[in-house]
């Protein structure tokens, strides 16, 4: 699989074609850009395969998949944001939910689900120069419980990693309760990444990682 590193459009001088990059142009409400996404994204495992050809059937059922109006569930975008020179990861402690996770959030009628996942990134880090790495790495499909006002339903997530430029100084925004660095070789920080889909992200994010150092790719 080849991997490629798409500069935050700040990055780029005016007239360089990396500033019209489609990965980070809007593509609207478009579920056969997000279909796109996640059928060309470089998952690791059967069951990873299995839940995307269920996302992609999901995406077929309902037309309005993008939206946060279609009861059943709707197509989110995180980031897995990792610092190349050191390895390690950006947690954020997500208000709602209450747990530490990746950054993310809902598509909101955008089919580029990459875009949505550098936006989410930007955002709720406040990272300045982030780079998104195509294609995604990983997918998740969650249930989130009922809330006033909105009933259950499923995210299906699709997720990216993001690296880092040279700011790695976190300023959260008011959706999180904080920020934290975590190294995933580190024993205190591995049991807060856990061992479950939070876990099998982070792996993936670091093998791919090293797939762009071992092609030049990081410097």
């Amino acid at each position: 699989m080849t991997f490629r590193i798409h500069p935050a459009p700040g990055d780029t001088a005016p007239g360089d074609t990396a500033a019209g990059d489609p990965a980070l142009r809007p593509a609207g409400d478009d579920p056969a850009e997000a279909r796109r996404h996640l059928q060309s994204a470089a998952l690791d495992g059967a069951d990873q395969d299995q839940t995307r050809r269920e996302v992609v059937a999901f995406t077929e059922l309902h037309p309005d998949c993008l939206l946060r109006s279609c009861g059943p569930g709707h197509l989110t975008g995180s980031a897995l944001v990792l610092d190349p020179a050191t390895g390690r990861v950006l947690l954020i402690h997500h208000a709602k939910l209450g747990r530490w996770l990746q950054p993310g959030g809902h598509a909101d009628g955008e089919g580029n689900l990459g875009l949505v996942a550098h936006t989410e990134a930007t955002e709720e880090t406040g990272l300045v120069g982030l780079r998104l790495v195509t294609p995604a790495i990983d997918i998740d499909v969650h249930a989130i419980g009922p809330r006033p006002g909105e009933p259950a339903h499923d995210h299906l997530d699709l997720r990216f990693l993001v690296l880092t430029g040279t700011d790695t100084t976190a300023a959260p925004n008011a959706e999180t309760l904080g920020a934290r660095w975590v190294h995933p070789d580190d024993p205190d920080d591995a049991a807060m990444i856990g061992d479950g889909e939070l876990e099998r992200l982070v792996r993936r994010a670091v093998s791919v990682a090293g797939e762009l150092k071992a092609a030049g790719l990081l410097g």
